[in-house]
């Protein structure tokens, strides 16, 4: 094949009637160079919906196997069904482009994360965590290779990472392989944080969101990146909605660490019953059945509510705060219940084991005529309190004027190393519990080149 990268994404584009923007010119020059061999190893960092993956994931792999036609080309992702998109995705535009490509799919190949070409090349798509043993690789793409917060929040799962990459992926590099990692930012210490600490000759395309000079694209401060898809004005409100430290990591690929707590305190803001309109509340609850004694610091028992304004901003309105035995805290859930009305959803946690289902049973039995949902707590408390703090951030959070407000407000600002949690742990519950959507999103079908 004779087309250059860039002419072939603007041949296949063109039936999508779609073309490269500025940043995507930029990262297929790159991407060429990786290509022809005059690098080896190529970081790309750019925002979620930059189309950084439709150019390094499923364009350049097609090229680069019309290149190189007895290449073994290797993608891994942070879960094999991720990794296996993509290869079902290239695997359907070499189909699509065999004329131009000069290559097609071997024979009766059918699945997505392994294929064939007609010319000896070969494809292999995995996850971080599946098996790579016995296989060589040309190129190797890794592309998103952190799922979420809570897995760039854990030292376990960045040092799991870390080991893959060092001890799985790199003895699998046939000599003078090349590397292509393509991600968005999310911690100090992440895989493309930890490779950049340790190892040199890596090419580094990092482009943010807004720009900030030097910009490699020229932009002036503040443009953004996509303007035809996402302007500077909807990035902003984006950022407000997300919160700085979330916006700087995904958007500006700057990850930052939090500055003094998780929380920023100073942001929540106080009003009063009649200044707000609600369309949603909760009661959360956090229990503990233990009461004090001589040289006894127990938990506290919580039950927070939490409610949701047609602005979008959540107010805590009350919170009940008590220590005492398994029946003064069953009295203390009906008593709120009572007051609040069937209109509000009760959380509770679910202990584990039979112990727990048989509480929730009982308690649920005790509330009967009240809309009851239980859950089991999963994940760190620091990672379940991050979506509520960036909420914090962004100034999206108020409390009603009443005296819980300083030792809420203290346990916020102490969190994660004060003595206690309670309300914090009650907090995130009724959080996660107004957001959480009423049944799951049905997943649509996204078209080959779709932005």
């Amino acid at each position: 094949m004779d087309l250059g990268l860039a002419a072939f994404a603007e041949d296949v584009l063109a039936s999508a009637e779609q073309s490269p923007a500025q940043h995507h010119r930029y990262l297929m020059e790159r991407l060429e160079a990786v290509g022809t061999g005059e690098m080896d190893r190529l970081m790309v960092l750019m925002p979620p919906g930059s189309a950084k993956s439709t150019y390094v994931s499923i364009l350049f792999p097609a090229w680069y196997l019309a290149r190189h036609p007895r290449a073994a080309l290797m993608t891994c992702c942070h879960t094999d069904s991720l990794a296996s998109h993509f290869g079902r995705r290239t695997r359907a535009l070499v189909q699509e482009q065999t004329e131009i490509l000069g290559y097609g799919i071997a024979g009766d190949e059918r699945a997505a994360h392994r294929w064939r070409t007609s010319r000896g090349g070969e494809y292999f798509a995995t996850g971080l965590r599946g098996p790579i043993a016995g296989r060589r690789a040309d190129l190797v793409i890794i592309d998103d290779p952190v799922k979420s917060w809570a897995e760039a929040d854990s030292p376990l799962a960045r040092e799991h990472a870390w080991n893959w990459y060092r001890s799985d992926l790199l003895p699998r590099l046939k000599p003078r392989g090349r590397i292509i990692l393509v991600m968005t930012r999310w911690h100090q210490d992440d895989l493309g944080g930890r490779i950049q600490e340790m190892e040199a000759g890596w090419t580094v395309v990092k482009l943010p969101a807004l720009a900030v000079p030097p910009d490699p694209l020229g932009r002036e401060p503040g443009a953004a990146l996509w303007p035809d898809w996402e302007d500077a004005a909807a990035l902003l409100r984006k950022k407000t909605a997300m919160g700085e430290r979330a916006f700087a990591a995904l958007f500006q690929q700057d990850p930052r660490p939090p500055a003094g707590g998780l929380f920023l305190t100073e942001r929540v803001g106080l009003t009063d019953i009649g200044q707000f309109q609600s369309l949603a509340a909760v009661r959360a609850w956090d229990l503990a059945a233990a009461v004090p004694a001589p040289g006894r610091d127990p938990d506290w028992t919580i039950g927070l509510r939490l409610e949701r304004d047609q602005q979008d901003g959540f107010i805590v309105q009350d919170i009940r705060r008590l220590r005492g035995t398994p029946g003064e805290v069953e009295a203390a859930i009906l008593s709120a219940a009572q007051q609040d009305g069937a209109a509000v959803l009760i959380a509770l946690p679910q202990d584990p084991g039979q112990a727990g289902l048989a509480q929730i049973a009982y308690l649920t039995s005790k509330l009967a005529g009240y809309i009851v949902k239980s859950s089991p707590e999963t994940g760190s408390k620091l990672t379940r309190a991050s979506p509520v703090a960036a909420q914090v951030e962004a100034g999206n959070v108020r409390l009603i004027q009443a005296p819980w407000n300083r030792p809420f407000l203290e346990e916020l600002r102490d969190f994660p190393h004060g003595a206690k949690d309670d309300q914090v742990d009650a907090l995130s519950r009724a959080f996660m519990t107004l957001v959480a959507p009423a049944k799951p999103a049905r997943r649509l079908q996204v078209s080959l080149l779709a932005r």
